[in-house]
């Protein structure tokens, strides 16, 4: 059985692995899709530090092929989420009965193996039943809409209020329909035009280049003011001293999203502005939102650039994207069952 394993950087391997049996209560899930994300791209370059050896993998969805005895509301044949996070048992929330609020959250392929192989056995909870209406490929999103929902609850915005997102690929494509859903007006921006016309084609007006026209743009969208809150996809590679252009005095700035690149806000402008500075790069108990809103068409990806792979080899993939070979903001999915 295949099972992808990172023995240290950009030396990923394929070493078929024997499952283990399942206690009762855990199940054993059949891989079936896998999202190549950019946080398997950043471990497989070794800018996070890992013990090694560690099997990367942070979205997917399968098949239960098992269940254990003491497992509840998961059977067999089920489709299912594979959550990306876990409690990690140890903080006192956790000590005390309250791992909803666990304040050190363990992470797919970074603190615990995670799904680039083709079957996981794991505690029951930590699946998602997937109803008919959420396809696989909208499953392997949840995180990112996640995400998405995380900054918006941290947010505390009231509805009609402007936030700019900054990057239209694929997490802030997600993160501009999440606003939206929620009756915030999203401004995307971005350099790519290929991106900017998918959002507008997606309920997304103000869509606009990082270009000189930018401020007045901006003006035309805010009615004169600047937004309500900034939000930084680290995964636009676009510069982060674009933000001071956008944000009001006394906002927020949200920088979402892993990334390697080094880019820097001034503390002076920061300081300026009286800005709150936040960081949100996780969906830890977001997984029954999300699906919840996706039941009810929040997020539609019908116009993401996608590729479906049925014989992708993981390391060459991985190898491409750090290149620059492979095209970023692509959502590149391995289908594990033919």
């Amino acid at each position: 059985m295949d099972s992808w394993i990172l023995k240290g950087v950009k030396n990923l391997v394929n070493e078929p692995q024997t499952v283990n049996c399942i206690s009762p209560t855990q199940v054993k899930v059949r891989v079936s899709h896998l999202l190549l994300t950019d946080y398997d791209e950043i471990l497989y370059n070794g800018a996070i530090e890992l013990n090694y050896p560690k099997i990367p993998g942070r979205a997917a969805v399968g098949i239960v092929t098992e269940v254990g005895e003491n497992c509840y509301g998961v059977e067999k044949g089920m489709r299912v989420y594979l959550k990306p996070t876990r409690a990690c048992g140890d903080c006192l929330p956790c000590k005390s009965g309250k791992a909803k609020e666990c304040t050190s959250y363990l992470t797919a392929g970074k603190d615990f193996d995670g799904f680039m192989r083709d079957f996981v056995v794991c505690e029951y909870d930590d699946v998602a039943p997937l109803p008919d209406s959420v396809d696989d490929s909208l499953a392997l999103c949840i995180e990112s809409i996640g995400i998405a929902e995380n900054i918006y609850d941290k947010l505390n915005l009231s509805a009609g209020q402007r936030v700019a997102v900054i990057g239209a690929d694929f997490d802030g494509f997600i993160t501009a329909q999440v606003l939206a859903y929620h009756k915030i007006v999203p401004v995307l921006i971005d350099n790519n035009p290929a991106n900017l016309e998918r959002a507008k084609n997606c309920g997304v007006h103000y869509s606009f280049a990082a270009d000189d026209d930018l401020e007045q743009n901006l003006t035309g969208a805010t009615s004169g003011n600047l937004c309500d809150a900034v939000i930084y996809c680290a995964s636009s590679r676009l510069p982060l001293s674009l933000c001071s252009r956008m944000i009001g005095n006394g906002k927020v700035l949200v920088l979402s999203c892993n990334s390697t690149i080094a880019a820097t806000l001034s503390a002076n402008t920061v300081l300026e502005k009286n800005m709150t500075v936040i960081g949100v790069s996780n969906a830890y108990d977001y997984t029954d939102t999300v699906i919840n809103m996706l039941i009810h068409g929040a997020v539609n990806i019908d116009r993401l650039d996608k590729e479906v792979l049925t014989d992708g080899n993981p390391a060459q993939l991985l190898a491409e994207r750090s290149s620059g070979v492979a095209k970023r903001g692509k959502m590149t999915v391995l289908k594990m069952i033919l």
